[in-house]
């Protein structure tokens, strides 16, 4: 499984230069169908989106983002909760766990 990322081109080139080599580039009302479809693309374990681009989708599509297990969409950009939670998520594990919890 593979990290993949949707948003324009200022929010994905930083994603491009960290390595990674599935990004998708939409803008507008664009990015709620291409969402759509990538959360259907088995191959993707992770996919990041603005989170901007998350508040302008419809209910039903955000919904389904969020609710999407593989893959697991991750908001970028803003304050969307803790990080120990998105990785807890995403991988399915709390790696931030110690022996005494």
């Amino acid at each position: 499984m593979e990290i993949a990322v949707l948003g324009n081109e200022e929010f994905i080139l930083g994603f491009r230069l960290a390595g990674v080599t599935k990004v998708y580039k939409a803008e507008g009302a664009e990015v709620e169908e291409k969402l759509l479809q990538l959360i259907e693309e088995r191959s993707i374990g992770v996919l990041a989106i603005d989170s901007s681009d998350l508040d302008k989708l419809s209910a039903s599509a955000r919904k389904r983002a969020l609710e999407s297990i593989a893959p697991v969409v991750v908001p970028v950009g803003r304050e969307e909760g803790d990080l120990r939670e998105k990785v807890k998520r995403a991988i399915g594990v709390d790696l931030y766990k110690t022996e005494r919890e």
